[in-house]
């Protein structure tokens, strides 16, 4: 007889391999920081982490509680 996969267990399976996919392309990312490859100046940088900070913001409000809001 096959399980089904719970609710629960889906999410912990799916978060766990894209938080992990998250860090390894970060990761990579920072492979950029190495001055003998590359040439970059702070503001490129400022770019690249405020983008990210701000996608990071973003995905972290959708699992903020859905039921702040009153009347």
């Amino acid at each position: 007889m096959i399980m089904e996969e719970t609710k629960r267990q889906k999410f912990q399976r799916l978060a766990e391999a894209r938080t992990n996919r998250i860090i390894e392309q970060l990761d990579i990312l920072g492979n950029l920081s190495n001055r003998s490859n590359y040439e970059y100046t702070p503001e490129e940088v400022n770019k690249i982490f405020r983008s990210i900070e701000r996608a990071l913001r973003r995905v972290e409000r959708q699992f903020e509680d859905p039921n702040d809001f009153t009347l």
